[in-house]
């Protein structure tokens, strides 16, 4: 066996330092033998090594050969033994799982212990007072606890001469009083008093003037985290002189902290199947999934274009393995006045022959549903449930295996996980801007709304009054850790945008615009399409 490389050397001391082992020379050419079984998943192979570590009773931090060879022995048994039940081509299909947001588990913060905890107990739909509190504050502790870890604002490990002027260390607000000098703080924007603003953290609140702050990208808008930078005057009033959104974590850095708890939903991958499902995903090149929002079933116009993209996709060579369609899928609002129920659920069965006159795509696809905002259901706070069954019921007769979930949504395709979230809202977010956007860094509103969401690690930080919460279940909005891609479907021009490493984009209005995209996982790559005509 061949010694491992200068570079693979350095990787494997890096991770296992970071979990807070040592390697001797045996044991890191052992790792590195195990890594060179699978060269298209190296990363995730190391990471599963690691989890395998963490659980072994090892009586030292430095490992030996065989402390490492025993674990390997595990897993090279445990990867044969999945390859000898599998069949030797295995269905992208079943690689695919749809995560309902009201099934999405919940997790709270310990600011002491610096850990996260399942919540064990019922979720009523119908919160009381302490829940709405309880939304707020998990919101804060998620980027409280993301933001103490990054290298600018985490308070040095030793005692350093740190002058006023280089150190980023956050203040609490309670701290402020009396304080002098330029100081950080990190708290919502909330409106406690009629046209003053106030940051508020779990200590206390102070009133903010934010007219001469210079800011970064994204909409700074009510009930958004900021982290702030100025002086509190004599008056009472902290003067803002910078302030942006708390800066954003990699993925894999939140991951190595959260030892291994399920916070996407849909289940942990167990061990022996996370290097089987990550080969899978780098080999299904030919996967596609294709998003169409606002698909108007009331509208001829708007079938006639849908019959048009089914075709063309019924006659390639490989059919998308899944059709995401997204609300509305009514021209018209489904509200109090609206009385067309019958005749959206027969328009919804006509949808189903449609589909089932394609045999290809009828045999080979998945069709997944997601409602609109102004679809039919129980209210418009978000997540909002699945559609009404008594809708869907003559669809289901022609396409048994149609799936309706939620909005939001969460699709796991192999180890890669995508939020859907169908809502309008970068009008809604420009209407509710506190202060006008940067144009420094971009002049793009999407990428505003890109930067805005990632960093609040919340797909909707609008105010509750703009935009109701279901307050129990604010955690299925969360997008921590990041996920690989975030679709943003909305009414307003289709974007793509790739920020950090996460592909976000809008499919655009299939209705309006005949716009609609392709998404193919193994290369996270988008294509935005449109119809001519």
């Amino acid at each position: 066996m061949a010694p491992p490389s200068a570079a693979t050397r350095r990787k494997l001391q890096r991770k296992f330092r970071l979990r807070g082992f040592t390697l001797k020379v045996e044991a890191l050419e052992e790792a590195a033998a195990f890594l060179e079984r699978f060269p298209e998943a190296e990363e995730d192979a190391l990471d599963l090594l690691l989890d395998e570590l963490d659980k072994e009773p090892l009586q030292s931090s430095i490992l030996d050969r065989d402390a490492v060879r025993r674990v390997v022995a595990l897993l090279v048994e445990a990867e044969e033994a999945v390859d000898a039940a599998s069949p030797a081509v295995t269905s992208a299909r079943s690689a695919l799982r749809v995560v309902d947001a009201f099934l999405v588990p919940r997790f709270h913060y310990d600011p002491i212990k610096k850990v996260f905890y399942e919540h064990t107990g019922r979720l009523p739909i119908h919160g009381e007072a302490g829940d709405k509190a309880s939304l707020y504050r998990d919101r804060y502790q998620v980027l409280l606890q993301r933001l103490s870890r990054d290298k600018y604002f985490s308070k040095p490990a030793f005692d350093m001469v740190v002058t006023e002027d280089s150190s980023c260390e956050i203040t609490s607000i309670q701290s402020l009083i009396g304080c002098t000098g330029r100081r950080w703080i990190m708290g919502v924007i909330s409106q406690l008093e009629e046209r003053q603003f106030y940051l508020e953290d779990l200590t206390g609140a102070v009133p903010i003037d934010l007219s001469n702050a210079k800011i970064t990208s994204g909409f700074f808008v009510e009930n958004t985290v900021i982290v702030a930078e100025g002086e509190l005057l004599s008056n009472g009033i902290f003067q803002v002189n910078t302030c942006g959104f708390p800066p954003l974590e990699d993925r894999e850095a939140s991951l190595s902290l959260l030892m291994g708890l399920d916070f996407f939903g849909g289940g942990v991958i167990p061990t022996e199947e996370t290097l089987r499902l990550s080969s899978l995903e780098k080999k299904a090149v030919n996967d596609m999934f294709v998003i169409l929002s606002d698909v108007w079933l009331d509208n001829p116009e708007t079938m006639e274009k849908l019959a048009i993209v089914l075709d063309g996709y019924d006659s390639v060579e490989v059919v998308p393995s899944l059709f995401v369609l997204m609300g509305n899928f009514c021209s018209r609002p489904c509200n109090l006045a609206f009385n067309s129920f019958e005749e959206l659920r027969l328009q919804f069965g006509k949808l189903g022959k449609i589909i089932a006159a394609r045999s290809r795509l009828k045999e080979h696809s998945r069709f997944l549903f997601v409602p609109g905002p102004d679809d039919a259901g129980p209210s418009k706070a978000l997540p909002r449930c699945a559609l009404p069954k008594y809708l869907i019921e003559e669809l289901q007769k022609h396409i048994p295996n149609a799936i309706f979930v939620s909005n939001p949504c969460r699709v796991k395709f192999c180890t890669q996980e995508i939020v859907f979230f169908r809502q309008d809202l970068l009008y809604r977010m420009r209407r509710s801007c506190l202060i006008p956007p940067t144009t420094e860094e971009t002049s793009d509103p999407f990428e505003h709304l890109v930067a805005t969401i990632t960093h609040q690690s919340h797909l909707c930080p609008l105010p509750l009054t703009v935009q109701p919460i279901i307050w129990n279940y604010d955690h299925c909005l969360r997008l921590y850790p990041t996920p690989h891609t975030i679709v943003l479907a909305d009414k307003s021009e289709q974007k793509a945008f790739k920020y950090t490493g996460i592909t976000c984009f809008n499919p655009g209005s299939f209705a309006n615009d005949s716009t609609f995209a392709a998404y193919r996982p193994c290369t996270m790559e988008v294509e935005l399409s449109a119809l001519e005509g």
